[in-house]
C-alpha cells in the first residue's frame, strides 16, 4: 500500500497526520487498492477553492476533490497511480458537526477514494451503493481500531 499523505495547510495545527496513515493502511486494504499510489494532499480552503474553480468551475470551497490518474490518455503509463485525493482540513473542521476533525477527514478519504474506483453520487442508485461502500469501510476501520 502506497498512500501519501501530505498536511500543506497552516491553519489548523498539530493534526495528527501519523493516525490518519494508520487508517489510511485500513481503508487501502478494505477497498482493494493495496498494490494502487494515491497521493493525499490536507489543504487550505484557499487551495481547494482554487483548484474547485479551475477543475469543476465551481467558484467556492469544497471539502474533498478526487483526481483519478487511471482515465484519460495517458492512463496506461502509470497503472498502478490510483489518483490524487485533496482535502480541505479547514472545511473538514467548519463542517464536522458531531464527529471529531479526524473522523470527518477520515470520511472525507473514504469518499474520494471511492471516487477514484469510479464510484459516483449523482443518480440515486449511485448514491446507494457508495453509502454502502463507506459505510463497509467505515465498518473495517472500527473493528480493527477496536483490537
Amino acid at each position: 500500500m502506497s498512500m501519501y499523505i501530505s498536511n500543506r495547510q497552516r491553519r489548523l495545527v498539530g493534526f495528527d497526520t501519523g493516525w490518519l496513515r494508520k487508517r489510511a493502511a485500513v481503508i487501502s486494504t478494505a477497498a482493494d487498492i493495496d498494490d494502487s499510489e494515491v497521493c493525499v494532499l490536507l489543504v487550505s480552503n484557499r487551495r481547494i477553492h482554487e483548484l474547485n474553480l479551475e477543475w469543476r468551475g465551481m467558484d467556492k470551497p469544497t471539502d474533498v476533490l478526487s483526481f483519478p490518474q487511471n482515465e484519460g490518455d495517458f492512463a496506461e503509463l502509470h497503472s498502478d497511480v490510483l489518483g490524487d485525493v485533496v482535502i480541505s482540513l479547514e472545511q473538514a473542521d467548519h463542517q464536522r458537526s458531531e464527529r471529531t476533525l479526524m473522523d470527518e477527514v477520515t470520511h472525507l478519504l473514504i469518499h474520494g477514494v471511492l471516487h477514484l474506483l469510479g464510484h459516483d453520487h449523482a443518480e440515486p442508485e449511485e448514491t446507494r451503493a457508495m453509502r454502502a461502500e463507506e459505510e463497509r469501510i467505515w465498518s473495517a476501520l472500527r473493528a480493527e481500531e477496536s483490537k
